[in-house]
């Protein structure tokens, strides 16, 4: 014996000379990506944006609702406009379109009377007998209740369209038989601005039953 343990022959598989070689695992890298271009890269493939038509439609809108609404304070801050076919109408013109119906009322001008009282249809009218007749009636009746009526503010002005208002205004009237100072009243005219001037349709005084 060599050495303290037996020697024993190296195991040897039958039919073959030696045993198993040992192969270690061969992994395959994959190919570089330069390999499968020969060239240079694409250039990255950009996705289509949304249309933003509902933003743009909601702009649009809003644009609107902020010039409809720039007319509208316009309108309000000149006291309303006027057509090509109508006079000024503005508290400057509806005061002094009253006083002229008040003072035809006062003086017994029936054919005044008449011209506002039609409403802008005067000169069309062929026979105005029955408009006479109530515009002195109108007349003789304002005469028993006042012996003068002097406009002094015009306090609100409602617009019905360009050319047509309602105006509530206040009057200096002293009252029939009765010398220096009178009562403050108000009273509503309807108006129509047409052929450059103003017309007062209708006149209605609110304290009319204290007469």
């Amino acid at each position: 014996m060599a050495g303290p343990y037996p020697q024993y022959p190296d195991p040897i598989q039958p039919g073959y000379s030696e045993p198993y070689p040992s192969q270690p695992l061969q992994t395959q890298p994959p190919p570089p990506l330069t390999s499968l271009y020969p060239g240079a890269m694409p250039p990255p493939v950009g996705y289509p944006r949304q249309r933003r038509w509902w933003l743009l439609a909601a702009v649009a809108a809003v644009i609107a609702v902020v010039a409809a609404v720039g007319v509208v304070i316009a309108y309000a801050t000149r006291g309303g406009s006027t057509d090509a076919a109508g006079g000024d109408l503005s508290p400057a013109s509806a005061k002094a379109a009253i006083q002229n119906y008040l003072d035809a009322m006062s003086k017994g001008d029936y054919d005044t009377v008449a011209r506002n009282t039609l409403c802008g249809m005067y000169d069309a009218v062929r026979d105005r007998k029955s408009d006479e007749a109530l515009a002195r009636l109108a007349s003789d009746a304002f005469r028993k209740q006042f012996a003068r009526a002097d406009v002094t503010t015009i306090d609100k002005m409602v617009f019905w369209s360009p050319n047509q208002a309602q105006v509530l205004f206040t009057l200096h009237a002293v009252p029939a038989g009765r010398t220096g100072s009178g009562d403050q009243e108000q009273a509503i005219a309807q108006l129509l601005s047409q052929d450059n001037q103003v017309l007062v349709c209708s006149y209605l005084l609110r304290t009319a039953a204290q007469y």
